[in-house]
């Protein structure tokens, strides 16, 4: 792909861009408001997505009438927000993007509306790659916070480069609009998918970080794509069988933890393993994204099983383990046309299974009993994920 911008700085959000904290913390709020009886409005909620805290707090406070000032409201849920913080961790193709770059030697910084002391918190989830940034700024570390460019104007002058040669990657609409403000070029990765139609103002919108190109920006491109295949960290979930769509596809009925362990960001053509209590294991594509048609905001998902004696059938119980990629969804009005897994995808999946960097990562997780390699799949160095 032809580099349309070339920049020489990148700079990450943290919540909802780098770590999936606002779906660990989701309940948070519902269960501190209901020891006053009150429970979130979720259009409020939503409008509040990337606020600075004490702009938030005051407006919660507000909204619901809470009779406590903004010290004793974060007093009070601090220690249940840092409690949720230890289940967050970071999303697809985040720790794909930031070892990547990092080991291009592209300065990185970290822009977040947070205060500083929830970021330290935070940051602790991204493990060493923590320590990729050189620069680290919240929001009470500046004049105003974000939808003010004055975080990310300060984070380019740490970096000692232009704003204008910054590329900032956002998932919230005051974090867009911010950077956009700084003079930064500006990718977004919306958290809220009902909300997409609102981020025109982007340069560029993914619905992952599976599907950002470095090259587009004038960076290194990645080179560990496997026969059309990119691994990545597992997705562990379940579900149920549901109406056939085409041969050896089924739609997928979101079980207990489906939309738990799936994040909201996630949209494409996947790859893994498929558990049948009955049946066993096999191998299957799966096909996910938002129906966002009008009157509708839901998740989609199919599943195809790529062995030809499988016998899984509708209404059956499901474990999911992905571990690969293999592209975004077709561009189509219709979510069904969207999502058809082709051919190609399936023999991509098949034979992707079968290679070490894909069968071995797994297995070496214990998510499933997963057969054993095929005697022909040996070890290669450099196959295996870090």
């Amino acid at each position: 792909m032809a580099a349309t911008h070339r920049v020489s700085a990148v700079i990450f959000d943290l919540d909802g861009t780098l770590l999936d904290t606002e779906r660990a913390t989701r309940d948070v709020l519902k269960e501190f408001l209901g020891t006053y009886g009150e429970v979130p409005d979720a259009a409020k909620e939503e409008k509040r997505l990337g606020q600075m805290h004490r702009e938030s707090t005051t407006g919660i406070i507000a909204d619901y009438g809470l009779p406590i000032t903004v010290e004793e409201y974060s007093e009070a849920i601090y220690p249940l927000y840092i409690k949720r913080w230890q289940r967050a961790s970071p999303l697809p193709g985040v720790n794909r993007l930031l070892k990547h770059l990092y080991k291009n030697g592209v300065p990185l910084a970290l822009a977040s509306n947070s205060i500083r002391r929830n970021i330290d918190h935070k940051i602790l989830k991204l493990g060493e790659l923590k320590d990729c940034f050189s620069v680290v700024l919240g929001g009470d570390q500046v004049p105003h916070g974000k939808p003010c460019p004055d975080i990310f104007l300060e984070a380019a002058k740490r970096l000692g480069v232009n704003p204008s040669s910054c590329l900032v990657i956002e998932d919230s609409l005051v974090g867009v609009q911010a950077a956009k403000a700084s003079g930064a070029k500006v990718v977004a990765v919306p958290s809220l998918q009902s909300q997409r139609h609102c981020y025109s103002i982007a340069d560029l919108i993914l619905y992952s970080l599976l599907d950002f190109h470095p090259e587009l920006w004038g960076l290194p491109p990645f080179e560990d794509r496997i026969q059309g295949a990119l691994a990545m960290e597992p997705l562990l979930s379940n579900a149920q069988i549901g109406d056939a769509v085409q041969n050896n596809t089924h739609t997928l009925i979101a079980g207990e933890c489906t939309y738990d362990s799936i994040p909201d960001q996630i949209s494409g053509i996947f790859f893994g393993w498929a558990k049948s209590e009955t049946y066993g294991v096999f191998k299957a594509v799966v096909s996910t994204g938002w129906d966002l048609s009008p009157g509708k905001f839901e998740r989609v998902m199919h599943i195809c099983f790529l062995d030809s004696h499988n016998k899984a059938k509708t209404e059956d119980s499901l474990e999911l383990l992905l571990i690969g990629y293999i592209r975004k969804l077709q561009s189509s009005e219709n979510i069904s046309q969207a999502m058809s897994i082709t051919d190609e995808d399936q023999a991509t999946a098949r034979d992707a299974l079968d290679l070490p960097a894909f069968c071995e990562y797994a297995k070496t997780r214990g998510a499933l009993d997963l057969p054993a390699l095929p005697e022909y799949a040996e070890p290669r160095n450099g196959l295996l994920l870090a």
